[in-house]
């Protein structure tokens, strides 16, 4: 490209920045990529690649290279960009996102103004900077001046951009690696090769080849608000007439109600996730999908039902729980009756033969499972001795985690997925259950549920760490409570006090942490790619891990004086 012909590693005309001493001189980089694309070719790692994978990969890299294990950091970078540069090269020109930093530029003569989005550039031929972005906003890039991390997640959230290439010091890499591998977005990153805020360099024949490296394949990423908003969508009285057939009796309308009303319906979603991930033509759910879905969400309300009635709760979704509302007897029949439907709408879908039965012996015995779980909660309630941690996750992982892996086993066995993920689908589900449970007790905790499994002495983490942790006349009090011999009402607020200490609750995020790494850890012996990247960005929208500020409405509105980066036009 003659555009760079002049400008390999471009200096800036004053004080440059200090040479970054774990990265390797020019002749070294350039053996150690040979060495890198050489093992990425030959293992072929599936992308994306968790902390452990990275480490685990570069140190294979350190060993076959006899590399400096200085080098470690500037080597991740290298092999992560390997194992994406496929994908990355599928995306699109125009949906991707070229971000360079606001150093690279002369600092001491630059005359460009900096606004909300980043650097203005005045394309002064100073430093490297207007020539890069003129060459990558010709393909069809975003182009980014700035330290962007709140504005690239909000760009990958918005679907607009599906591939970055980001140039910057290795210790903001390693920063955006773990938002960026929870997106699971292909990205190509260049590290600065001096360190400091001003006067950088950087190899812009490195940054050349990212911009440029394209595909014929064209990539398919698949959009998960919309997939959830297709699964919201089963859910309205309409569809479910059009799904479930009409309405013929007071049963009937009331499951229907019930399932009609509002909820996270994660389940479904994973049930389509699952199918999507194995669906090789990149076509929207096909319609026949959606009594799957709706056998998942029939599933789990009915266990909510049941769930209600068994805890004596009189709130769900901030309404009266349907026992409180109709009685028992009509609450207990509905939910018996939404299992049937379940097990209808799963025998009726348009599957063929073998994987409808494989179908049927999953939700069975995820059925079985959960009723083992919830068992092992209510006779441990007749007798309610104290649990220890291990316990009580023990139930979350017979309880919650079931319903979780039922529905992505649908979903895979219904799109026809192929043997060695089930075994992975296990592990992932357990895991997640077991976190999102966790997180679950924190938030009822806070009061942000319909019901307290603290104000109700029912199995918590929170009230067993804090049992575990505590000592003396709190521990008395603890065990005293959970074995019904005090009411609670009488020591609520000490109680209260001793379950909500800090420690406790840190303890508790420190679990949920654990159990999220193993579910992201066990998606390593995925060989999908499809399913491994859309398994890792459930966990970060489950649990919210990127958090979208509001730079997208800046962006496509140009809200910033004569500033719009991207045209106002339908994603």
């Amino acid at each position: 490209m003659p555009e760079f012909a002049d400008m390999h590693n471009v200096a800036p005309k004053v004080a440059p920045a200090p040479v970054v001493e774990n990265i390797p001189p020019k002749a070294q980089r350039e053996r150690l990529l040979g060495v890198i694309r050489d093992y990425v070719r030959r293992s072929e790692p599936i992308p994306p690649l968790s902390v452990d994978e990275l480490r685990a990969h570069c140190r294979k890299v350190i060993d076959l290279a006899h590399a400096d294990a200085k080098y470690l950091n500037f080597i991740a970078v290298l092999v992560n960009n390997e194992v994406w540069r496929g994908a990355f090269a599928a995306v699109p020109h125009d949906r991707r996102l070229l971000l360079l930093p606001k150093c690279l530029r002369d600092h001491g003569a630059c005359p460009a103004k900096i606004d909300d989005l980043g650097l203005v550039c005045e394309g002064c031929g100073r430093c490297p900077i207007h020539d890069l972005k003129a060459q990558a906003e010709k393909l069809g890039y975003v182009v980014l001046v700035a330290e962007g991390i709140p504005v690239v997640m909000s760009l990958i959230e918005s679907g607009r951009i599906e591939a970055i290439v980001g140039v910057s010091c290795l210790a903001s890499l390693e920063r955006v690696h773990p938002l960026i591998e929870t997106a699971a977005v292909p990205g190509i990153a260049i590290p600065l090769l001096r360190d400091g805020c001003v006067n950088t360099a950087v190899d812009l024949d490195w940054v050349q080849d990212a911009i440029c490296v394209a595909s014929e394949v064209k990539a398919r990423r698949t959009d998960m608000d919309a997939l959830r908003a297709q699964a919201e969508s089963w859910f309205t009285a309409q569809a479910l007439e059009e799904t479930l057939g009409p309405v013929r009796g007071q049963t009937e309308q009331i499951a229907r109600d019930w399932l009609a009303k509002s909820g996270k319906r994660w389940r479904p979603f994973l049930a389509v996730c699952a199918q999507q991930a194995f669906a090789s033509n990149g076509d929207p759910p096909p319609e026949a999908l959606r009594k799957v879905a709706v056998a998942v969400e029939c599933f789990h309300k009915a266990s909510l039902i049941h769930d209600d009635i068994e805890d004596q709760d009189e709130l769900r979704y901030g309404q009266k729980t349907l026992h409180e509302q109709y009685g028992l007897p009509i609450a207990l029949n509905v939910g018996d009756f939404l299992l049937g439907e379940g097990y209808r709408m799963i025998a009726e879908c348009d599957a063929p033969p073998d994987r409808k039965a494989r179908m049927l012996a999953t939700a069975a015995s995820g059925h079985r499972s959960l009723c083992i779980g919830q068992g092992a909660e209510l006779c441990w309630m007749r007798n309610p001795l104290p649990l220890s941690p291990q316990e009580v996750i023990d139930i979350f992982r017979q309880k919650t985690a079931p319903a979780f892996e039922v529905a992505l086993r649908l979903g895979a066995i219904y799109a026809g997925g192929e043997d060695g993920v089930w075994e992975v689908l296990n592990h992932y589900s357990q895991a997640l259950g077991i976190a999102y449970q966790i997180r679950d007790d924190l938030n009822d905790f806070r009061g942000e549920g319909d019901s307290s499994d603290v104000k109700a002495m029912r199995p918590s983490v929170l009230l067993a760490l804090a049992y575990q942790s505590a000592d003396g006349r709190a521990r008395a009090l603890l065990e005293a409570l959970w074995r019904r011999a005090i009411p609670l009402e009488t020591a609520l607020e000490q109680a209260e006090a001793v379950i909500g200490d800090r420690k406790v609750q840190q303890e508790a995020c420190r679990l949920l942490e654990n159990h999220k790494q193993q579910a992201i850890r066990c998606l390593s012996e995925l060989g999908n790619a499809n399913l491994k990247g859309l398994l890792r960005r459930v966990i970060g929208r489950i649990f919210r891990d990127i958090e979208s500020k509001d730079w997208f409405r800046e962006l496509t509105a140009g809200n910033a004086p004569g500033r719009q980066i991207i045209a106002d036009s339908p994603a």
